[in-house]
């Protein structure tokens, strides 16, 4: 998709600014200035998820995602912020999170996000070996000193944290 153009685009940066100062309010009446013919666009949409998600506004933050994931699928942030929503979201759960990036992992195989979110669903699903796969793969294609150091500190990892610490 095309880039947005003036105004558009001004409103877009004044959105993103007022999310940086911690104002979603003020963030999503900016994006409110946009052309309505504009608003679906994907840099749109990735600053509206972004201003739900500061609202624990899971479901919304869901259905914003899976438009992302329509209109660009190869955008690896779509796919990510669509599993972490339907996670939270009613009806949504760590199963259905775990379906929606497994199914496109391999399309992002030097992604490290997906492998550590991966790991994550899985340690909290009970598969642990599962889990631990994906996080070396995580550690092999990402930072390991600083993913160990996130892992470290993941709720979700906690059953791994021991081997974790080992390497």
């Amino acid at each position: 998709m095309k880039p947005l153009d003036a105004p558009d685009i001004h409103h877009l940066r004044a959105a993103e600014g007022w999310l940086e100062l911690g104002n979603h309010i003020e963030a999503n009446a900016e994006l409110e200035n946009i052309v309505p013919a504009l608003r679906s666009h994907p840099a749109v949409l990735e600053l509206r998820w972004e201003i739900y998600a500061k609202e624990s506004n899971w479901d919304a933050c869901r259905d914003v995602a899976a438009a992302i994931t329509k209109q660009a699928p190869s955008n690896v942030g779509g796919w990510i912020h669509f599993a972490y929503s339907t996670r939270r979201a009613a009806g949504g759960g760590l199963q259905a999170a775990h379906e929606i990036l497994s199914s496109v992992a391999d399309k992002f195989p030097e992604e490290p996000t997906v492998a550590y979110n991966l790991a994550c669903y899985q340690s909290q699903l009970g598969n642990l070996p599962d889990a631990w796969k994906w996080l070396e793969r995580a550690f092999d294609i990402g930072d390991p000193k600083h993913l160990k150091l996130l892992a470290l500190d993941d709720k979700d990892l906690e059953p791994l944290w021991l081997d974790i610490a080992e390497i």
